[in-house]
């Protein structure tokens, strides 16, 4: 058990029609709180870094990342996987993987087709090589402050083509989800879900899990959605913690980082009791 390659933990789920949850996390904190919720809960989960954060923002870099995933999940009994979230660069997939990541996802849904199967593929077979497995966005998943363009839908034909042609080991489709909150409640296509599940054996991920309706979530489980990822209401729920604590003058500066967690763990724990694992 413990740490985990994302493929093992996947099949997992998708034995028991469920789902893990994935988290966006950015610093010692948010892994650490992921990581002993799971334990506590004894249900798996995924730490996932969003690139920016490693190469824009420079908050952590991929290989304290990786490492503070990996050395965290050996403590506890658990399965606990590593991910790199959206990507469309192979050089930095690559050197994700290198410093330890076994999970990724090239992302190439804003490419025409025959594009991204070709990419797609180009990043599996590095990848499997280095013993890592890989997850690929087909269909649009855009922000959730638009109208969500149900043409952009993932088409399930086309989603046994695609997973055929690059042996891609998961699977992020367009359903009714989108990245941010919502402007207005969503409404997952269940029925496409099952379609899309019918036609191909990969993992099926959900993104922009913040914000859908538990009712719905719990049906997507239960038709062939195993890996759901969250980021926005986590990653917010850090940064206005950081805030209070930071400023709080009663607060010691040492006391701090304790006070943070323990606010991300009480939304963790409502957050992971969504899954059968």
């Amino acid at each position: 058990m413990a740490f985990l390659r994302v493929r093992e933990i996947l099949k997992q789920a998708d034995e028991k029609k469920t789902s893990v949850i994935a988290f966006n996390c950015i610093d010692y904190s948010t892994i650490y709180s992921v990581i002993a919720v799971a334990e506590e809960l004894n249900k798996p989960a995924i730490c996932m870094l969003y690139p920016e954060h490693a190469y824009g923002k420079n908050v952590i870099n991929l290989a304290g990342f990786a490492s503070t995933v990996k050395s965290l999940a050996e403590r506890v009994s658990v399965p606990i996987g590593v991910h790199l979230d959206h990507s469309s660069d192979y050089s930095f997939i690559i050197e994700a993987i290198k410093s330890g990541f076994t999970s990724v996802m090239y992302d190439g849904a804003m490419l025409p087709l025959e594009e991204n199967i070709a990419n797609t593929r180009k990043v599996v077979e590095t990848a499997h090589l280095l013993g890592a497995d890989v997850e690929a966005e087909l269909g649009y998943i855009g922000l959730a402050e638009k109208d969500l363009d149900t043409d952009a839908y993932t088409q399930p034909e086309i989603a046994a083509r695609f997973v055929n042609e690059t042996g891609v080991d998961s699977l992020a489709i367009a359903i009714g989800s989108a990245h941010g909150i919502y402007a207005s409640t969503p409404h997952l296509d269940l029925q496409r879900l099952d379609e899309i599940n019918a036609a191909t054996e990969a993992f099926l991920v959900l993104h922009g899990g913040t914000g859908i309706p538990e009712d719905q979530l719990e049906a997507a489980f239960t038709r062939g959605i195993n890996k759901l990822n969250v980021g926005t209401e986590y990653l917010r729920l850090w940064k206005s913690s950081m805030a209070k604590y930071t400023m709080d003058e009663t607060c010691l500066p040492e006391e701090a980082p304790g006070k943070v967690q323990e606010q991300l763990m009480n939304y963790l724990r409502k957050k992971m009791q969504l899954t059968k694992m």
